[in-house]
């Protein structure tokens, strides 16, 4: 009673149209520069579909050989695009080459015929094929292009919002889906239809009463199959996403294994692990099963399908008028099984379809994104730094609920060093943070030489600047091609030379190859020391005119500090330098020296002017003393 009033046709309809929206706008998107390409798979599948029914139209008049019962026709007909015309003067070409030869040979002409229409066919789907390989990897090599250029244009505070692990696995995994499941259906999707609709001709050539009857079973079969494949796009969404949390889980565990084994939580790790993998293997039987059951279930429907044509076809042929010859009717249950297989390749593919659909619903979560630090339409020129940096009221917040940095204001003559110091958490980092625009202030504005960091490229003004933080940033490839980063055709001696103010020479000469030693992930194989000289020696080939170093030494031991405190010394001088302090003794010489305390600048002024002030700089500095 609940479903007497559905109509089949109408639910077939709607699952359809909803999964070819979505994949076709995947393709309006990711195809266009493969349109010549596509032109010609259609095109060469239309050619091997046309040879293939071609082919089992001729089994006809061979069958009528084989039994015997080919009427004899001596006189050709006028030509016309019709089943009587066509076959009349076929069978008068039979006529003619058994009377000149043989019946036996007329055969052996017949099955010529369908090795050349074999030949042709499957030349032609080999072509097909051949162009389909091309779109398919080129569409997942433009998508995975396409994440990297999102992820590389995206701005840091979508990157503190999502795990690194899931966006590893939106690049990998979800990749991989869309071309096992999207890609792996275009052959199905621009082939498979052509051959139904082009044996689907043929059967309404050989029988349109059949057909017709046909016709009518396919879309029941369709409607049965979909109920299937209905929840295949939420579950597969699912598995991606505890995939997800499967590898931030291995990735937390390789950035803090060392933590992980100081504080024998091992176990712990493990179980948390174990019950992540053991829910993605629950979602993914789930999910599994209910695909696996989609080849048998068509396969029975198909059979079902089969016998009752049998059974109609039995009756057009043994009724008192008979409607087609026996010859015609096995001629078109061959036809006819031949569609069928491709009929459950499509739906199959419609199965694939939602599943990489999910897929590609992770992907857009990046691709979408917007980015909040936009470039300027028509960005001002900024002609190198000239003259100061003036924070004016600027205030931040990373949430609405809390504001970091209070109107705060602050001008940076050109050659300066301007230190920051206070406690952790009072907006040092931020402050400098916000001048390479990693983040945008959500108050006031920000000017170098009187332009608004804004109004010129992103580009342009980190081009102005070089970063040496607490944790330097290396990459696991050669000393060389970490000092060289960013800096386009450096020389060896540009990068020696670089080495030997950051008093890095001597350590990259003792190792193994030299500057063409490669240093592991992360630097690795390096010391603190190393790492931190290493970073120094790449701002110094940069050579930019305002430094901003962000606790440069504050993780280091006392030799070390010594000789990277020496490095940067070197890198400062004639430049504008900004320098996030933690150690009030590497900066007693700085032309100002700024006191945070809770989002404000507090106490402003030389290192002996704080001292006389008695305030909060002097708290901090006898604390560190002492």
């Amino acid at each position: 009673p609940l479903f007497e009033n559905v109509n089949p046709f109408s639910i077939f309809n709607f699952q359809f149209s909803i999964i070819m929206r979505d994949f076709i706008q995947i393709l309006k998107r990711f195809i266009p520069p493969y349109k010549s390409r596509l032109g010609k798979n259609i095109f060469y599948n239309i050619l091997s579909a046309a040879f293939g029914s071609v082919s089992f139209v001729l089994l006809v008049p061979v069958l009528n050989i084989l039994f015997n019962v080919t009427e004899e026709v001596t006189e050709l007909v006028p030509f016309e695009l019709n089943k009587e015309s066509l076959m009349t003067n076929f069978n008068y070409y039979v006529t003619l080459s058994k009377q000149h030869f043989s019946a036996s040979t007329t055969l052996l002409f017949a099955g010529g015929f369908f090795v050349l229409a074999a030949l042709f066919k499957t030349g032609f789907s080999y072509l097909a094929s051949y162009e389909i390989v091309f779109i398919r990897n080129g569409v997942v090599r433009d998508i995975r292009r396409k994440i990297y250029q999102k992820i590389l244009s995206l701005p840091l505070p979508f990157f503190s919002e999502e795990r690194k692990g899931d966006i590893i696995a939106r690049t990998t995994g979800d990749v991989q889906e869309v071309e096992n499941s999207i890609m792996n259906s275009l052959e199905m999707f621009f082939q498979n239809p052509i051959i139904i609709l082009i044996y689907l001709s043929g059967m309404i050539f050989m029988s349109w009463q059949l057909t017709l009857f046909v016709l009518v079973l396919l879309p029941i079969m369709g409607t049965l199959i979909g109920k299937v494949g209905k929840t295949l796009k939420k579950r597969s969404k699912e598995g991606q996403d505890k995939m997800g949390e499967i590898l931030s889980n291995i990735e937390e565990t390789l950035s803090g294994l060392r933590v992980i084994k100081a504080f024998n939580a091992e176990d712990k790790m493990d179980k948390l692990f174990t019950s992540h993998n053991e829910q993605y293997r629950q979602i993914m039987n789930r999910l599994m099963w209910r695909r696996s059951l989609a080849h048998p279930m068509s396969e029975f429907l198909g059979t079902i399908v089969v016998v009752i044509v049998v059974w109609f076809g039995g009756l057009l042929i043994l009724g008192q008028t008979p409607l087609m010859d026996a010859s015609s009717f096995i001629a078109y249950i061959a036809l006819f099984y031949s569609i069928i297989n491709p009929a459950k390749q499509f739906s199959t593919a419609l199965y694939s379809i939602q599943k990489g659909a999910a897929a590609m619903d992770r992907i857009d979560q990046i691709l979408n994104a917007e980015s909040t630090i936009l470039e300027p339409e028509q960005p001002k020129p900024l002609n190198g730094f000239n003259k100061e940096i003036e924070y004016r009221n600027v205030s931040f917040a990373y949430r609405p609920d809390r504001t970091v940095l209070k109107d705060v204001n602050v001008k940076i003559g050109k050659g300066q060093t301007v230190a920051l110091v206070g406690q952790s958490g009072s907006g040092k980092s931020t402050f400098v943070d916000l001048l390479p625009r990693f983040y945008d202030v959500i108050k006031g504005e920000i000017l170098i030489d009187g332009i608004n960091i804004k109004d010129v490229s992103l580009h342009g003004l980190r081009e102005l600047m070089g970063n040496v933080n607490q944790d330097p940033i290396l990459f696991n490839d050669t000393i060389f091609n970490n000092i060289a980063f960013g800096v386009e055709s450096a020389t060896r001696e540009e990068v020696e030379r670089a080495a030997r103010i950051a008093n890095a020479h001597e350590f990259i000469m003792q190792t193994e190859k030299g500057y063409d030693t490669c240093i592991g992930d992360r630097g690795g194989k390096l010391s603190g020391g190393q790492r931190q000289r290493l970073s120094i020696a790449r701002a110094v080939l940069k050579n930019p005119p305002i430094m901003i170093l962000d606790e440069a030494t504050s993780a280091l031991d006392t030799e070390s500090e010594k000789l990277v405190q020496e490095a940067l010394d070197n890198l400062m001088k004639n430049r504008t330098s900004i320098v996030v302090a933690h150690r009030l003794s590497t900066i007693r010489n700085a032309d100002m020296i700024c006191v945070f305390h809770e989002g404000k600048i507090v106490e402003r002024g030389r290192h002996e002017e704080l001292l006389a002030l008695d305030g909060i700089y002097t708290k901090l500095y006898n604390m560190q003393n002492f």
